[in-house]
């Protein structure tokens, strides 16, 4: 048997998602049972913030992030977008950081869908900014668009960094934080992030129920699997990766 990890942090999760609604309490107690002992569920619209910030205060292992993805529907209106940014705006000291927000041109191929996530992920730049709060960047496919909109900002986290290493390094010297997610765990490309990502500006996180790093579903445990393979990678013991990774967590967010 592995041996065990304590104290590890999934620095980005959605256990609101409808692919726990049959088991979230029994998914819950086997992150903590196997060594987590804090999950940051992250929003990504207006629904998904409300259940973030209810899970955050029945649980006091989970905090929240409040965000909106760009993959938001055909729809959202500038009344949607207002309401989101009050609703925010009036929580914001329920949550640590604003985000997951940012660019996808992973999922937006048009000029024009591409500029109005642009003009969206300004506006929830702008929000981050005037509360003080670290903003978790979305970037698929766009990291370096991405970057270049933030850097007038002193925190920010990229989730579920997947871009060049140059960015990585630009982002990096800025004082900015890399997320790395399972999906490491099966991907050549991740892993030569893992190796070059500075441990004291690296995160790791599941973004489950997605990229998982097992067959089905994704949880907030599996962030051992990520775990034990940085270690590997860097030639360091697993505890050790857990130990830094949770503490640069609690750094950028400010959990005491």
């Amino acid at each position: 048997m592995s041996e065990h990890i304590a104290g590890a942090i999934d620095s980005h999760c959605h256990l609101d998602f409808k692919q726990f609604n049959k088991d979230r309490d029994a998914v819950m107690q086997r992150a903590r049972e196997s060594g987590v002992v804090l999950m940051i569920n992250s929003g990504v619209d207006f629904a998904t913030n409300q259940r973030s910030l209810e899970l955050a205060k029945e649980h006091d292992f989970i905090f929240a992030t409040l965000g909106l993805s760009p993959n938001f529907p055909d729809g959202f209106s500038d009344a949607d977008l207002n309401r989101l940014l009050k609703h925010i705006e009036e929580n914001a000291g329920e949550c640590i950081g604003i985000g997951e927000a940012g660019l996808d041109y992973y999922h937006c191929k048009d000029a024009s869908g591409r500029e109005r996530q642009a003009r969206v992920f300004l506006k929830v730049i702008d929000l981050a900014s005037s509360l003080g709060l670290p903003l978790v960047i979305h970037s698929r496919d766009a990291e370096a668009q991405a970057l270049e909109m933030v850097k007038h900002l002193d925190k920010v986290v990229l989730h579920c960094y997947s871009g060049s290493l140059g960015t990585m390094k630009e982002a990096v010297d800025r004082g900015f934080y890399v997320s790395l997610a399972t999906n490491l765990c099966h991907s050549a490309r991740h892993q030569i992030l893992a190796r070059n990502v500075p441990l004291d500006h690296l995160l790791v996180e599941t973004d489950s129920p997605f990229l998982s790093p097992r067959k089905g579903r994704n949880e907030p445990a599996f962030i051992l699997d990520s775990l034990r393979l940085i270690a590997r990678i860097r030639g360091i013991e697993p505890q050790e990766v857990a130990r830094i990774t949770s503490e640069n967590a609690k750094r950028i967010y400010n959990i005491r």
